[in-house]
């Protein structure tokens, strides 16, 4: 490069400016139409539906519980940490609402159907409260379920036909109607829930 007093030219200066102008503009332009896309209403939309049985075999639907607010968490019984620590979390909101908690139905849906019968899902969610209802259903029940909420989960096995199920830890709220108006992380503790909870139900 010529320099002048050791320096680099004003010229290569102004064009290598034009070039680092030129590249921010593109990254701003992208970054926009990332904004965007994330915005648009194109995107899938949580649909909140099921059709599972519950520990005594009844079939049940999001129709079933209309006029509660449903509040949906998917795990299964041999989870050891996560599912475990927002059920109880949950049911500690229960407790802290109070009268409020009348309006409120929460259900625990398996992701692991082949090892979680009704009987055990269901005495499963009522160790936590008796309130928790727990549902089920075949493989391909589940499956419906977990992709209308857009739930994530995949077996990893250890090895001796031993194995566990990674999956996404939400509580997914449904208004009385039974429409998906909120995810709440699942890490939430029980009072914090129960502030979360107190504002959708007024």
């Amino acid at each position: 490069m010529k320099t002048v007093f050791g320096r680099p030219s004003l010229r290569r200066l102004a064009a290598a400016a034009v070039i680092v102008v030129v590249a921010m503009t593109a990254v701003v332009i992208t970054l926009e139409r990332t904004s965007l896309l994330r915005a648009s209403p194109e995107l899938p939309q949580i649909g909140g539906h099921f059709d599972l049985s519950t520990a005594d075999g009844s079939r049940v639907s999001e129709r079933t519980f209309r006029g509660k607010w449903l509040l949906v968490y998917f795990g299964y019984t041999s989870c050891p940490d996560v599912c475990p620590t927002t059920l109880s979390s949950m049911a500690q909101a229960l407790q802290a609402l109070g009268p409020l908690a009348d309006k409120i139905q929460p259900l625990f849906i398996t992701l692991d159907p082949a090892r979680d019968k009704p009987e055990i899902v269901g005495e499963y969610a009522n160790d936590f409260d008796p309130r928790f209802v727990g549902l089920t259903g075949n493989v391909r029940e589940i499956a419906a379920a977990a992709g209308d909420f857009h739930v994530y989960y995949v077996a990893r096995h250890l090895g001796n036909n031993e194995y566990v199920i990674d999956h996404s830890s939400f509580i997914y709220v449904l208004d009385p109607g039974g429409k998906f108006v909120r995810l709440l992380t699942g890490d939430l503790p029980g009072h914090q829930l129960a502030d979360e909870l107190r504002k959708l139900l007024g």
